[in-house]
């Protein structure tokens, strides 16, 4: 009867040991983790900027890769804002 008990608990501490390990590596990345960028700047995992190298510019977003932050390329260049120049003919004149 011992035998069946101490088979019992050694069983369901394997699983309690289990399921707390499969919990700890399921969790999700620390928030404190960053990329740091050539000027200085903090960016967070999931975070993207423009990475210049030279003459060369990218768009690169904040990941985790085997337990260490790092940059991973998304495309060539950077996005740039530009206002379109429109021109409105005058109104005729009545």
């Amino acid at each position: 009867m011992k035998r069946v008990r101490a088979l019992r608990f050694l069983a369901l501490s394997l699983a309690a040991v289990a399921l707390a390990a499969e919990g700890v590596s399921a969790s999700a990345p620390d928030r404190r983790c960053t990329c740091r960028h050539r000027d200085g700047g903090k960016y967070e995992l999931g975070q993207t900027t423009c990475i210049r190298l030279g003459d060369i510019s990218y768009l690169a977003r904040c990941e985790m890769d085997l337990n260490v932050t790092t940059w991973k390329r998304l495309r060539d260049g950077c996005p740039t804002a530009g206002l379109a120049a429109t021109i409105v003919p005058p109104a005729p004149i009545p």
